[in-house]
């Protein structure tokens, strides 16, 4: 889903439920640190704002997931298009732990 790239790990959650996000952005792409560091944001900001379905429903499973997004993109993004595409993201996540079902099957 172009201009982001996901890896995701889901594993079992054990104690404590977890959902952490890393975000990067190429340099050479985007030679300016504030260039960087604003689409890193976007990406944070993105997320923070749409991951609480995601954090319930894996903590409901009894999940644990890690996310690293990658910004792929050449230019500088608007906030709109960062943000319905890390929605899609979250969307493509949630059935990826609906499928595999509880923890405990």
């Amino acid at each position: 889903m172009p201009p982001l790239r996901i890896g995701y790990i889901i594993e079992s959650a054990g104690d404590q439920d977890k959902l952490q996000l890393g975000v990067g952005v190429s340099g050479r792409y985007f030679k300016k640190a504030v260039d960087r560091n604003r689409i890193k944001r976007l990406l944070r900001e993105s997320w923070r704002l749409q991951k609480t379905e995601l954090a319930n429903l894996a903590k409901q499973h009894g999940k644990s997931l890690k996310v690293f997004i990658i910004y792929t993109g050449r230019e500088l993004p608007a906030y709109n298009l960062v943000f319905g595409k890390v929605g899609s993201a979250i969307e493509q996540l949630k059935s990826l732990i609906n499928e595999k079902g509880p923890a405990n099957s």
